[in-house]
């Protein structure tokens, strides 16, 4: 198993983003990834990025696993 440390983990995931971004062009994903865009401080370009990243690593770190999420449909409201 390979490890990788935050900055690499980020580096990964935005790398993931970008290459969906060029191939859909959601507008969702590329405003992500304006967010997610370091600046020269390394800091990401929206500061709340940095927080929601913490808990991303943190819920992965603790067990946390993405195939275990169950997708419902919306609900039908009338």
């Amino acid at each position: 198993m390979k490890t990788m440390t935050e900055k690499q983990a980020y580096a990964a995931m935005y790398y993931f983003l970008d290459q969906y971004y060029q191939g859909t062009m959601s507008e969702d994903v590329g405003a992500l990834l304006g967010a997610m865009s370091l600046l020269a401080d390394g800091e990401p370009a929206d500061s709340a990025i940095t927080s929601d990243w913490e808990d991303a690593v943190e819920f992965a770190l603790s067990g946390g696993k993405a195939g275990n999420l169950v997708l419902r449909p919306p609900d039908k409201r009338s």
